[in-house]
């Protein structure tokens, strides 16, 4: 099994039935956040998966999408009752 990777998610989507598409299919893979930036662990094979639906779900000229990879190195810095993200042993898939 490959190793997941800690990303951040975020869009803009104009359109609001494609924004809500968008935030379904994010939260598919998240396991945190918040409105429209949202912690994802990903392999690479999930990651293809997720960059390849946003593309036909997005309207490249309209929307924006960012996926960008954390450094596993660097420090995480909660605030407040937050906890850092950490990659769970499994998903409920409804």
């Amino acid at each position: 099994m490959s190793k997941r990777e800690l990303y951040l998610a975020a869009y803009d989507v104009s359109q609001p039935r494609r924004l809500v598409a968008a935030l379904a299919l994010v939260r598919g893979f998240a396991t945190g956040g918040q409105k429209s930036v949202h912690e994802i662990f990903l392999t690479p094979f999930e990651k293809r998966e997720l960059l390849h639906a946003m593309s036909l779900l997005l309207k490249e000229d309209e929307d924006r999408f960012l996926l960008l990879r954390l450094d596993p190195r660097a420090k995480t810095l909660t605030l407040g009752r937050a906890s850092p993200p950490a990659d769970p042993s499994f998903f409920y898939v409804a």
